[in-house]
This record gives structure tokens, sequence and C-alpha cells, in this order.
């Protein structure tokens, strides 16, 4: 249904498919495009605070048991026995001292950290320090371990669950206002979409009302933005659509009242036949019937004739697809051979210079024979018609009347008769496929006044005196 938006359609296999809204699918991108950034962000940050937790621990760790390890012994104020130093100094981990070959002295009433092969290497001079994460009963703890004296390795082990614990924090705080800035910018991306097609919608609205309405008036044009010069392009689609619907309407009304004069006599003329071959109808001289026979062949060639025009009248189109090079010269040629054949009496004067013109043969010969048909059916018998083909340029001159003031701007009309020529036959069309020819082959028609008192008909066409060799 015209006007209306579905967003199910049935396509090939009767399934149906889902069609998004251009507002549904800015607003998707956006919230996807937001989505994504704030996934990468999110992770960005709780890797960077990650990393830089771990590593202020481990600096820490072994920044502690380094200065534990080079401490001199105190005593305790509870025994007076001596103790070491690292016992009070690192009273808020695991302690514990590993002798090289693997055993272990726990301090303090917390237990002593787990050991492995890291801190017995320690232990035996073989690394200065070791640093790694173990799991104790299911904690995670960072164990350090340094030199302590001849033998041993000083290991310090914390928890690392308060990490997990800020972690954990940072990662539902970001979820949390990701997913906000998720929702927001998927509330934004509607609004802008809402707000930004607006004008795309009217513009549908508008078009959609056109394609139903047929009225081709053209669309109020607001602002300079891309939204205003596709509506001033749908303008000039309009207006197009609206000249060509005008110039067809013409075409068929003009075709019409040309068609009804030479359909009304032969009609009669028909009629006037039939009577006479009827028995009990009037006698009908030889003469007089080889008189109307004559005029029914005269009619109807003025038929064939003129819905010869009016199909190629009816090519509203460029040059044909099919073109080569065409020798001028020898399309007047055979342009002049068919015109003495219809006007015997006249006198022909060619003079053409070479000229070669790329396009089509076929419409060329017949713009070339209208003209001299034109010049033809104007000239008084035993008159004389003047062709002249130079540089590109034919003139055509008659010693006819020539053509009044007032009709030279339209004899190239379609159906243009001026007030002398309506009782010569003819349908006015002649001159208009001249015009459409020219303008096929990119050139022009002119008519104006030749210098012995008749009329002028100039036709220029573009091309080359030289062979074309390739068209």
């Amino acid at each position: 249904m015209t006007g209306s938006y579905t967003p199910w359609t049935m396509v090939e296999g009767g399934r149906w498919h889902y069609r998004r809204s251009l507002a549904s699918r800015v607003t998707l991108l956006t919230t996807i495009a937001v989505g994504l950034a704030v996934a990468f962000v999110a992770l960005g940050a709780y890797v960077t605070v990650r990393m830089q937790l771990q590593s202020t621990l481990d600096e820490s760790l072994l920044e502690r048991a380094r200065l534990t390890a080079e401490a001199p012994n105190v005593t305790s104020f509870q025994t007076g026995a001596q103790v070491p130093a690292w016992a009070l100094v690192a009273t808020d981990v695991r302690i514990a001292l590993v002798s090289s070959d693997g055993s272990k002295v726990p301090a303090q009433a917390k237990g002593a950290p787990a050991v492995g092969d890291p801190e017995v290497a320690v232990a035996r001079g073989e690394e200065a320090s070791s640093i790694r994460t173990v799991t104790v009963s299911g904690h995670a703890y960072r164990v350090v371990a340094v030199p302590y004296g001849d033998g041993r390795s000083l290991v310090l082990a914390q928890s690392l669950d308060d990490q997990h614990l800020v972690l954990g924090r940072l990662g539902f705080v970001m979820l949390v206002f990701g997913l906000a800035g998720v929702i927001a910018a998927a509330l934004a991306g509607w609004a802008v979409a809402r707000n930004g097609l607006r004008p795309v919608r009217r513009l549908t609205v508008a078009v959609e009302d056109i394609a139903r309405t047929e009225d081709l008036q053209p669309m109020a044009v607001e602002g300079d933005d891309e939204i205003a010069r596709l509506t001033t392009a749908f303008n000039e689609m309009l207006a197009s659509l609206a000249a060509s619907r005008d110039r067809q309407r013409q075409l068929v009304a003009d075709a019409g009242h040309e068609l009804r004069t030479p359909l009304t006599s032969l009609r009669t003329n028909l009629d006037l036949l039939a009577q006479a071959d009827a028995s009990d109808g009037p006698s009908l001289p030889p003469e007089a019937r080889a008189e109307l026979l004559e005029d029914v062949r005269a009619q109807i060639e003025e038929l064939t004739n003129l819905i010869g025009d009016l199909v190629e009248l009816a090519r509203d189109e460029p040059l044909a697809h099919v073109v080569e090079p065409v020798e001028l010269p020898e399309v007047l040629d055979q342009a002049v051979v068919r015109v003495r054949r219809r006007a015997p009496g006249l006198t022909f004067e060619v003079e053409a210079d070479p000229w070669w013109v790329v396009g089509e043969a076929g419409g060329l010969e017949r713009a070339l024979t209208n003209l001299l048909d034109n010049a033809a059916k104007w000239s008084p018998p035993g008159g004389v018609v003047t062709v002249r083909l130079l540089d590109g340029v034919l003139t055509v001159d008659d010693q006819g009347p020539g053509i009044a003031d007032a009709d030279i701007p339209h004899v190239f009309d379609r159906f243009y008769r001026s007030d002398d020529s309506r009782s010569m036959p003819g349908s006015g069309l002649g001159l208009s496929i001249v015009r459409q020819v020219a303008e096929r082959h990119s050139g022009t028609v002119e008519a104006g006044a030749s210098p012995s008192g008749g009329a002028r008909l100039t036709l220029r066409l573009p091309g080359s005196s030289a062979a074309v060799v390739n068209a």
C-alpha cells in the first residue's frame, strides 16, 4: 500500500523478511559503535589498573624484602630474645626462611607461605630474586624471594584478595556505567535519527503523494543541505516528467486533429463508392469513379505518411546506438533523386562539397528529403530549387512566396501550418522531423529568406571534410 511502511516482506520461497527502517539502522549502528567504544575503553582501563596494581605490589614486596634482609636483629619486648628485623618489618605478610636444601623455617603465627624451586634457586645464589603468584587453599598470593645471608633466602607472600576485590569493584562500576552509556547512546541515536531524518520523511511523503495523485507540482525546498539538493533534483525530474507528459498529450491531441480531416474525407469517398455500387444506388460516371479512387489513394498515402511521421517524432530519444560514418553528399544525391520523381516539373541545382558525418544514415536521408519536399511544395511549376552543401552547411532555396516573419519562429513546431499552407497537402510534421534529426546529430536548423525571394532553410551538421575512419 502506497504511503505506509511495512517492515515485514515476503521474499522468494514464501519466507518473511524483516526490513529495518533507516532510523532503526542509524540507532542500531550508533548503539553498536558506542558499545564497542565503551567496551574497548573499559577493557583498556581495567587492564591498565590491573597491571599498575600488580607492578606497585611487586615493587613494594621487593623493596620490603630487601630492607628486611639488610636490617640488624632486634630484641623482642616480650621474651628479650634476639628476633630478626624482618619479623617486625613484614608483619602484614606471610614470612619464611628457605635453606639451600629446600627446608623452610616458618615465622609468625600466620603460617609460612608455600615455597618452590624459584625460592630455593635464590637461596642457592642462582637467582638474584624471584617473584611469582601461587594459589593456596583457593587464595592467590604474590610470593617474593631475596637472598638472606649465606645459603638462605627470605620469602614474603602477600594475599591478592584485596587487589581482586578492588578490580572486581572496578569491573562492576565500569559495567554499570558502560551499560548506562550504551543506553544513553541508543536514546541519543534514536533522537538524532528521528529528528535528522524528519526532512527525509517529509520528502518521502511528498513523493508518495505525487506517485498516488500524479500531480507533478514541485515540492518546497528548505535550506541548502543534502536534503535540499535532493529535493531540487526531484523537482527537476518532475519538471522533465511534466514537460514529457505535456508533449505527449499535445502530440496525441494534434495527431487526432490532423487525422480527423483525412479520415472524414476517406469515409465520405468510401460511402459514395458504396452507394454507387449498390443495386438501387445512383449511377456514377467512370471519370468520377476514377477521381474518387484516386482521391482515396491519395488520402491513404497521406495517412501513411502522417503515421510514419508520428512514429518518427515519437522516438523522443538521443542518437541511435548503431552509428556509422555517413558521406552527406551521397545521402543528398539519394534524396534529390527521390524528390525529383515526386516533382518532375522542377529543376534541382545541386552543389555539394565532401562532408562526412558520424550518425544515422536513414535519419539524415529522411531529414534532407523533408527539406527538399518542403521546397518542392512551395516552388511554382517550372521553378528552380537550389541546394548547396559547403563546409557542413546545407542551404535549400526555393522560388516560392517565402515565409512570413510571424511564421519563422514556428515552422519547425509539430503540426504547425501557416494560413497559406492549410489548403496544401502535408501534416505539418516534416520540418519537425528535420529539427529532431538535427538535434540528435548535435546540429541546428533554421529558416529565413532566400536572396531570390523565396524561403531558405539552413541545416548545419558537425563533421569533417575528410573521410571518417572510425566512428
